[in-house]
This record gives C-alpha cells, structure tokens and sequence, in this order.
C-alpha cells in the first residue's frame, strides 16, 4: 500500500540539539508515570476540543505518555493523526501545538514524548536512537489503532523537526502509516555524520567526534553519571550563528521554554546521539520519501527552493520561513489548512 509524505519544508537550514509532578493517570490504571494534569503548555487550551493524558508501551517496554486531543461532539470513528517533536522538545511545546490544531479539524490526536524525554519513561534520560524513536511512533500507532473511537484504516503522523525523518523512516516500515507529513524536517543520521551545513563532512573530523563520544563513554562509566551536552545557550553571545539566535528565541523565552524540554535546559547526553553515526535513517525511503535532495536523487531534476510534486508525493516550501517559524503560531506560517486538506484527501 502506498504511503503519503508531505514534506513542510523551510527555506535555508535545519535544526538543533544531539520530570513532572502531578497525579498518575492512564487508560488502564497500570501507569508507572508521574503525569502532570495541570495545563502546562506553552500554547493556550482550546476550547473546541477534550484533552486527557494517556499512556502506552512500545515494543521494548517503554512506557510512553502522551496528550489526547479530541473534537469536542465527535461522533463515530475518527481518523487519527500521532505528533512528536522537535527533536530535544517535548509534547508541550510544538507537538501538542501541532496535535491541538489537528483535533480542531476534525481528527483525534495524541502528540507524545520520546522514550526517554519529557513524561515518558526510560532510562538513562535523554538518549536517542535510531530504532527506539522510530519504534516510539510505530507504538503510537498500535495505541491508535485499538482505540474504539478511531478508523485504523485512516492513521496518520506527523513529526517535527529531527522527529521529520524518524516519521518518515516509520512510514517506511509500516503500512498502517497512510499519510505523514514532515515539518521542517532534518536527517539526524546526516547532520551527525556532516554536521551542521556540512560543516564536519571528512573522514577526520568524523573519526575526531567517534573518539571524542568514545572517551566520553569511559568518563561516564567512570563517573556512573552521563555528562549532558547542554541546551541552547544561555546567554546568547552577540556573536552567535543566526540559527542559534533562531533556537534561543523559542526554547530560551516564554514564547516556547518548558521545564521537561532538553533544549530548554541541559540538553541531550553527550554521548546521546552516537548511533545515529553509523545507522542512516531513510536507507529505502526512496519507495516512498520526498524532499529536496531526495527529489533531485530520484528524478535527477534539481528543485532549489521551489514546491513540488511527484506521485503521491508532495514537497511544500514556506518562502522566507526559518525552521523555528515552524515550531509555533507566531510568525503565522505553518500551513495547517494544507495540512488539513493533505490529511482529509488521504486519510480516506
């Protein structure tokens, strides 16, 4: 069955970055999780839709909890649509943004921590993986998919930033998945091997960060504790790189902070990132992946800044966007009507 990417791509560059108190709450009473029931996003309530926290297990017994966004009156089984992002976020600040808009409009949604991140479980924190975040997105499928108020012949998701690709690498693997959209997506397989903008792509400096990450394993074995690579930097030099003034703006002030966020505060692991380096994402993405390097791969037709469409496939650029302008509504582009109408066309 074929798979549908929508790619909300941005003009120029992409991202960043290698618990709560409350009652406990899930579906089944079996919760381990410390939720918190309090409204604590950084975007207001609606009051056009139910919100409740739930929770559900991936495949290597994780436990991961999410925020469910329901049309307020809805009847019968809806299409469903999972959310997470961005990579070193949590579902309080973009992922929830971006589920809430959805439920709006008709569909149920859940925007979830990673394992690992935020409310969900795993240990040690803040490690990522290849596998397990993608597995996290496949878990929020099988949740969705047993809920007696959900189509699972009409599943979507929807992942934000680094969690772009992880998305689009579970599309690859799971035929439930029937659109995706990616929003201001990055590879986290290439900008760890390359670096940001290419900036560490020779074989020299990719053996300097394996030995770097590998002393750096030795000192925390030593030490019995993992050394956090820290967030977006706080203050902000003068000279900082205008990305990074990009970042500092969301997830520094009010506009986007979140105590649980990792790039709010004290980041990933230093060593958190390191399979990413030798375990792509996307290896047979190509039966179904879009974007603009890989359109170019599959077509041989170079496209630079301009949208377009191949198949079931669609590339959207937002001219003048950056990539944190995807993150909230301030800057007012995030494309949600097209988000809607991409959704409802194949979600069918």
């Amino acid at each position: 069955m074929n798979k549908i990417i929508f790619a909300a791509a941005l003009l120029g560059w992409m991202l960043t970055g290698c618990t709560g108190n409350g009652q406990t709450k899930t579906d089944n009473d079996m919760t381990t999780l410390q939720l918190t029931q309090e409204w604590d996003k950084t975007f207001p309530k609606s009051d056009k839709v139910d919100h409740r926290k739930v929770t559900f297990r991936n495949r290597y017994g994780i436990e991961l909890a999410a925020d469910m966004y329901t049309p307020k009156n809805a009847k019968g089984k809806l299409a469903a649509i999972a959310v997470t992002g961005p990579f070193g976020a949590v579902k309080e600040q973009s992922s929830g943004l971006y589920a809430q808009h959805m439920a709006e409009r008709g569909f149920l949604t859940i925007a979830f921590d990673p394992s690992f991140t935020g409310e969900s479980g795993g240990e040690p924190r803040r490690m990522a993986s290849p596998d397990i975040n993608t597995e996290d997105f496949l878990a929020a499928v099988d949740f969705l998919s047993v809920q007696d108020n959900v189509d699972p012949e009409r599943i979507g998701i929807i992942g934000i930033c680094g969690f772009g690709g992880m998305g689009v690498n579970a599309a690859a693997l799971d035929p439930r998945i029937k659109a995706t959209v990616a929003s201001t997506m990055y590879d986290m397989s290439k900008v760890n091997v390359e670096g940001y903008f290419a900036s560490e792509d020779t074989p020299a400096q990719r053996m300097e960060k394996r030995k770097a990450i590998a002393a750096q394993r030795t000192e925390d074995y030593k030490s019995g504790t993992y050394k956090r690579a820290g967030g977006v930097i706080d203050p902000l030099p003068d000279d900082a790189p205008w990305f990074v003034k990009d970042y500092h703006a969301y997830y520094k002030t009010p506009r986007g902070y979140h105590k649980r966020s990792g790039n709010s505060n004290d980041g990933w692991n230093v060593i958190g990132c390191q399979s990413f380096m030798n375990q792509p994402l996307l290896a047979w993405a190509q039966e179904i992946y879009f974007s603009e390097y890989a359109f170019e791969r599959m077509t041989g037709r170079h496209v630079e800044g301009v949208s377009a469409v191949e198949g079931n496939k669609e590339l959207m650029i937002i001219p003048g966007a950056s990539h944190v302008d995807l993150y909230d509504d301030v800057a007012g582009v995030i494309p949600y009507d097209k988000i809607e109408s991409f959704f409802k066309a194949n979600l069918k």
